[in-house]
């Protein structure tokens, strides 16, 4: 992708007028990083950190001040000029282990958020867990701090799996957690899978289904597992200890993960991501399961990213956090935004990423988001059966969602 880049300094980092013209009128969301971790997964690639490895440089308390720093710098730099604030309509407090601050402390999250950009009423607000550091108590107190959604990292059920994952958690933990969570008020639970990792079987994907199942939860994330370079599995693959998944295999477990859970009543609205469509049995209405949050993301929405190594966007332009939480904290106590660099999107690299982030939901891409060239080429991947024309959209079919990359590749030319 072609795109205008800048490196300011922090000092430098402003928006322009015309990236803030519409906003509050699009999807805004606020992101928090929160980079601590009790240990280091080995196919994680994330921006996080160890006690062990931050020593005394940076603190969970450091990293709040900075984060409310931010959290009111950047209200104040999208209501510049007598602009309204926009108001967060989703907040996902992503890592990292956001659990390892405990219920007080993502209420002191939550409340930054609230005091700086506000929450809008019926706000999504989700964190992420490790179900290790979750319990009953917990989960009450984030629940009366505002939180309405809770996404536990499960990965497997079978132990041989986790420790190549090196996780740390007990099998059955991610399960109880999730029905602490139910019996504490919350109705909106996830639990993220990861399959196709090496030594997995057909029978360790099965009970790692019978367990998400089981725990009555209305939302499952799976992801096949990406060797990620400079991480401690990829080392491992690269001097032969493991070896690298296999496409088959993976496509293989989609599917089967994909049967089960629509069997299930959990149905796909994006490639990766299965929700449950829940009635109330009194008046009939129909709730929304899937993560409002990301669909932000994949809709082109605005978010502002707190936190080290975080991403915003709003109006066509991204920027990036500095990475060091304890450089994050310095920069934000001399009173500056810790930005580490900018880019500016092109109109052709807002259409790719369209394509790219839309043809991925089930609802489908527009035909006429695409040019003429792009609805041929379409066409012609819609005679190949890995794409549905739905009216005046564009779909992917069950194949075609095995090679999701490859259609946007084959549309986009």
């Amino acid at each position: 992708m072609s795109t205008r880049l800048t490196e300011p300094t922090a000092r430098a980092f402003e928006l322009p007028d015309d990236a803030l013209d519409g906003v509050g009128s699009r999807p805004f969301g606020v992101y928090v990083h929160v980079p601590f971790c009790a240990t280091r997964c080995g196919y994680c690639d994330f921006n996080t950190y160890t006690a062990g490895e931050l020593g005394t440089s940076a603190s969970p308390q450091s990293w709040l001040e900075g984060l409310r720093r931010e959290l009111d710098a950047g209200a104040a730099m999208l209501g510049r000029q007598g602009r309204a604030v926009p108001v967060a309509q989703t907040v996902f407090v992503g890592g990292g282990t956001p659990s390892l601050l405990g219920g007080e402390g993502l209420a002191q999250v939550l409340g930054a958020v609230r005091s700086s950009f506000g929450l809008a009423p019926g706000a999504e607000v989700t964190t992420e867990s490790n179900p290790e550091s979750t319990s009953p108590e917990f989960f009450a107190t984030i629940l009366d701090a505002g939180y309405t959604r809770v996404s536990l990292g499960m990965q497997s059920a079978a132990p041989h799996v986790l420790r190549v994952l090196d996780r740390t958690h007990t099998p059955g933990r991610a399960v109880a957690a999730a029905r602490e969570a139910r019996a504490a008020g919350f109705a909106h639970v996830n639990l993220d899978m990861i399959y196709g990792t090496p030594g997995e079987r057909d029978e360790d994907l099965d009970a790692t289904l019978d367990a998400v199942l089981s725990a009555d939860v209305d939302h499952v994330s799976a992801y096949s597992l990406i060797v990620e370079d400079g991480t401690a599995l990829a080392r491992k693959v690269r001097r032969g200890e493991l070896p690298a998944p296999d496409d088959d295999v993976l496509a293989a477990r989609y599917e089967r993960i994909d049967a089960r859970l629509t069997d299930a009543g959990l149905h796909w609205y994006e490639v990766s991501n299965w929700a449950k469509d829940e009635v109330d049995s009194a008046s009939g209405a129909t709730g929304d399961s899937r993560c409002r949050h990301n669909i932000g993301y994949w809709d082109g929405g605005d978010w502002w990213g707190a936190g080290p190594g975080a991403h915003s966007h709003v109006g066509g332009v991204r920027w990036w956090n500095v990475k060091h939480p304890a450089r994050y904290a310095d920069e934000l106590a001399s009173g500056v935004l810790p930005v580490a660099g900018s880019e500016v999107l092109t109109a052709e690299d807002r259409h790719v990423e369209r394509v790219m982030l839309v043809l991925r939901l089930r609802s489908g891409l527009p035909v006429a988001d695409l040019r003429a060239d792009e609805v041929a080429a379409a066409e012609r991947v819609v005679a190949d059966g890995v794409l549905d024309r739905v009216g005046d959209r564009l779909v992917l079919t069950a194949r075609g969602r095995l090679l999701a990359d490859g259609v946007i590749r084959d549309i986009l030319g």
